[in-house]
This record gives structure tokens, sequence and C-alpha cells, in this order.
């Protein structure tokens, strides 16, 4: 069986945006930039290469700082040469969500630990931009007959290297209801817990953070 590092670059080449989004919407797909492709090559190989299934997490989509410049899921170019000790180009803007995830990384062990046995991803794999600024798939208009098959289809994509016993939703309100409800539809885990999401916890909770960072630790444990 081929490995999972190879699975996981497989559908990020596979993936395409939905054809009937508003035309002023700019899709965000980081995995067409070459020098953006050799970055998410060299980190899947890193910690992805064995045939171990992961437990997936689902944040909502990637945003311009984050996953948008380096192809990694709540993965900012900081965190990316500092954390995960791969070097790179990209500009060194900090972004919020991937500054918890990554002291959530570090709580649980580090990269090595965290990545052996979790795989991160987004409802929507891909991000959108309006005038210039991040905008989640379910502020779009007629959201849900959108994306419903896209996301459908792109979550069975990655069942063969995921495990199933159950996943997380970053994100406790809109991502949640509707990835929660296409999985009682389609039974692609046994169960969907729900976790803060990072923006919220470091704009509005912030002195509560290691709460926080438990509260999503506990998640994770079966």
């Amino acid at each position: 069986m081929s490995p999972i590092d190879n699975r996981i670059l497989y559908f990020y080449q596979s993936l395409s945006a939905p054809h009937n989004l508003p035309k002023d919407i700019e899709t965000m797909n980081p995995y067409t930039n070459t020098k953006t492709w050799a970055i998410v090559e060299q980190f899947y190989q890193k910690y992805y290469n064995d045939n171990h299934l992961r437990i997936a997490l689902f944040g909502i989509n990637p945003g311009r700082f984050g996953a948008g410049a380096t192809g990694i899921p709540f993965t900012d170019p900081i965190r990316l040469e500092t954390y995960c000790q791969i070097k790179n180009e990209f500009d060194k803007r900090a972004e919020l969500s991937s500054k918890f995830i990554y002291d959530l990384v570090k709580a649980y062990g580090g990269c090595r630990k965290f990545y052996g046995e979790y795989y991160i991803t987004g409802v929507s794999p891909l991000g959108y931009v309006l005038n210039g600024k991040n905008i989640n798939y379910y502020e779009l208009p007629n959201w849900k007959s959108t994306f419903e098959t896209h996301v459908i289809e792109w979550i069975e994509k990655q069942l063969g290297f995921l495990n199933r016993s159950f996943a997380i939703c970053i994100g406790q309100g809109e991502n949640f209801k509707f990835l929660n409800d296409l999985n009682k539809k389609h039974k692609f885990f046994s169960e969907i817990r729900p976790a803060p999401h990072p923006r919220w916890v470091m704009q509005y909770r912030l002195k509560r953070k290691e709460e926080y960072i438990q509260q999503f630790i506990s998640a994770l444990s079966d």
C-alpha cells in the first residue's frame, strides 16, 4: 500500500474549486504554486511517510497567511520554520490561528508526536477571498448548494488515510453544524467532536488560552 504521504499529496493535486462561485470570489489554491508545492511535499514526506491512519481535524478553509501561503493547514511561515524545522522563503507573517495550533502541538508533545497521530484539513481545503480579505465558505451566497457535493467528495477522497473512529471539527458554530449534518447522512466517522476555533480563542479568550488548549487535548483523546 502506498504510504500516507503519497495519498495526501495526490489528494491535494486533485483539488478543483466549485464552478458556480460568485464572480467576485477568488479561489485560493496554494497547491498550484510550484514553490509552495515543494514545501508541501517536504512537510508530508517528513511527517506522514508511513501507513498509520490519522485522526482528522477539520478546519473551515485556508486563510491567506496560513495554509494559503504554505499549503499546510493552520501553519504560517514562521511556525513552519521554527516548529516543523522546514526552511522557507515565504513572507514571515504571523497568523493567530497558527500560533494557537502550534501551542497545542507543543503541549501535546511536539510535531513528530502530533502529526504522527493527527491530520489537519479543512471542510473546504481551498480558500476564498473577497475584496482582498479571507471569507469562510459558509459566508458565500447559496453556500450549501454550492459546496455540499464538493465537500462530500473531498472527505471521501481523504478517508483512505484516516481513522474513522472520530473526527474533530475546529469551530463550534456553522462549520460544526454543516460537518455534523453531513456525517449523520453519510457516516464518514463514528462521531464528530467540536472544538473551539483558534482565532476565536486568540481574539476573545486569550487569557484562557491554556484552558482551551486542554479542551482540545481532551477532545483528541479517544
